[in-house]
């Protein structure tokens, strides 16, 4: 058995195996959402072609939270930490509502991408770059607007508060399947009558990318989702001794892996920004390719 001296205790004993494949797992989980997440946010920072798109605002924007998410696994993937009422060890739910910052970042992502094929001209003309980072930096601040009221009020009222902040995410997750089933639509029959060229293209490929995103997302956080609703409906105790034994809160956090890997995976030109303005300066000849 491994003891330290530590004012926070470990995560697990280390008394079976099972103990070090949970350890390892969350140190997995946790170094590939940085490394993935940073290697998208470097990109578009150091690309000027896409931080002049939209698009890659909000990927930009959700990669700063699965950056942030990913470091904060460390803590949570090692430590005995349970970020729920009551918290043992949490973090003032900080790390948690990186999760609703990507939840409110990728709707907007949802209604510009609507809102670009649907109305082109009225997009060109009133959806600049600077209202999108508004909307970015309103994802933030609302945010944690609303966790500074829960950390600042009584337990009993900011339990409340956290019903109702998941009842409001509720809506959200059907409100993104909706407009899901909406841009697939969109996708199929009107982008299928524009004329071949660069901005039907660019059409496609981020409708196609915006809507794997969303699925991938909805298929690993929706299972914690609806756990953490049946515990508060029962009153019941938690299953698992902490989040980093949860199996379901682990998934949560892989989804700071999945987002930005999607990313790169579906869209080309951050792909050849990652190769070559990111690695083509670690390594130069992937510079050439």
């Amino acid at each position: 058995m491994i003891s330290l001296n530590l004012s926070v205790p470990l995560a697990v004993d280390f008394n079976d195996a099972a103990d070090y494949f949970i350890i390892l797992s969350n140190l997995l989980i946790a170094t590939s959402s940085v490394l993935v997440a940073v290697l998208v946010v470097l990109s578009i920072i150091c690309k000027k072609s896409l931080r002049s798109e939209n698009r890659f605002m909000f990927m930009l924007n959700t990669s700063i939270s699965d950056t942030l998410t990913g470091l904060g696994g460390y803590y949570i993937g090692l430590f005995d930490v349970q970020d729920s009422y009551p918290s043992r060890n949490g973090t003032y739910f900080i790390l948690p509502s990186l999760r609703g910052v990507n939840v409110l970042t990728i709707v907007f992502a949802q209604v510009d991408r609507f809102v670009a094929v649907s109305y082109p001209y009225t997009y060109s003309r009133y959806i600049t770059r600077t209202v999108v980072i508004v909307v970015c930096f309103f994802c933030w601040f609302y945010t944690y607007f609303f966790l500074l009221v829960q950390n600042l009020i009584t337990i009993e009222m900011a339990a409340k508060m956290n019903a109702y902040a998941i009842l409001i995410f509720q809506v959200m997750i059907i409100a993104k399947v909706l407009m899901n089933v909406k841009l697939y639509l969109i996708a199929k029959y009107q982008i299928a009558r524009e004329p071949p060229g660069p901005e039907r293209d660019s059409k496609k490929e981020s409708l196609r990318l915006i809507i794997v995103v969303v699925v991938c997302f909805l298929a690993l956080w929706t299972p914690y989702f609806y756990y953490i609703i049946v515990v508060q409906l029962t009153r019941s105790s938690y299953m698992f001794r902490n989040n980093a034994s949860d199996p379901l809160a682990m998934m949560v956090r892989f989804t700071a892996t999945c987002t930005p890997g999607l990313y790169i995976w579906g869209s080309p030109a951050l792909r050849e920004a990652v190769l070559k303005t990111v690695w083509g300066r670690v390594c130069p000849p992937l510079r050439k390719r």
